[in-house]
């Protein structure tokens, strides 16, 4: 029996070491929002741009994984020296809901982790320019630019995390804030769209809209909020501990 409950003790530690979300992974919030990998947009969100988008909690508790979908204009890769992270409350006033109060934010320096997720033809685009209004003569919106999706698990110590309240619907922002390093995009989701559009804004701008910038649909983000490891790793000790007993 000894040897079942290591073999569970080892698989825990492994869960907590390996940080990604795969597909049927548990998570807390209304369903994730996974990346389009055919056809999808990456929407700039580096250089002074802010992406953001809304979930709905499904569990008390707190905000200790947050996994979102990237990619890279013209698929040139590079690791950013900071990625902003914050979570907002809901506003639901005006013609569509959008971000109300910062509660938490979090600018790292170092301490996420990133795996290639997969592969296929993906669109880049700017919101910050009009097809009509080109920036310098690039294109906005290029379709196809590039190929690899990148996934990006950022792990939070559960004393610094912010405590979510089951049934709120809160906003999640992401940026890579520091001047020029490259382009960096936040992953169009292709799950079923919730509630409104993800929003954008330059800086302390005001919050707009993201839509596609072909077809003008509506657009959601990539990205899951699941429970923290150390939460899965003591479940998987406590199976160990019942087998034990049951045998």
């Amino acid at each position: 029996m000894g040897k079942v409950a290591m073999v569970l003790c080892v698989l825990a530690v492994a869960g907590l070491a390996a940080a990604d979300w795969n597909e049927g992974d548990y998570d807390k919030m209304h369903y994730p929002q996974l990346p389009k990998m055919i056809g999808g947009w990456d929407v700039k969100a580096s250089y002074y741009r802010f992406l953001a988008d809304d979930w709905q909690c499904s569990e008390t508790g707190p905000v200790t994984d947050i996994h979102l979908w990237v990619s890279f204009m013209d698929d040139a890769y590079f690791n950013p020296t900071m990625i902003h992270t914050a979570i907002w409350t809901d506003d639901i006033s005006g013609p569509f809901s959008k971000p109300k109060d910062r509660v938490w934010h979090k600018d790292w320096s170092s301490g996420w982790t990133t795996r290639l997720y997969g592969t296929g033809p993906q669109g880049w685009y700017d919101p910050q320019y009009s097809i009509q209004d080109p920036n310098q003569g690039q294109d906005p919106a290029l379709h196809p630019d590039h190929w690899n999706v990148y996934q990006i698990n950022m792990l939070i110590d559960p004393m610094e995390a912010y405590v979510q309240e089951v049934g709120n619907v809160y906003w999640l922002e992401f940026s890579i804030p520091t001047p020029i390093e490259g382009n960096i995009g936040w992953k169009q989701s292709g799950s079923p769209q919730y509630r409104d559009d993800a929003v954008w804004r330059i800086t302390d701008g005001a919050w707009e809209p993201l839509e596609d910038p072909f077809t003008g649909l509506s657009m959601d983000l990539a990205f899951v909020i699941t429970p923290e490891p150390g939460t899965i790793g003591l479940m998987l000790l406590g199976l160990a501990g019942w087998f034990c007993r049951r045998r």
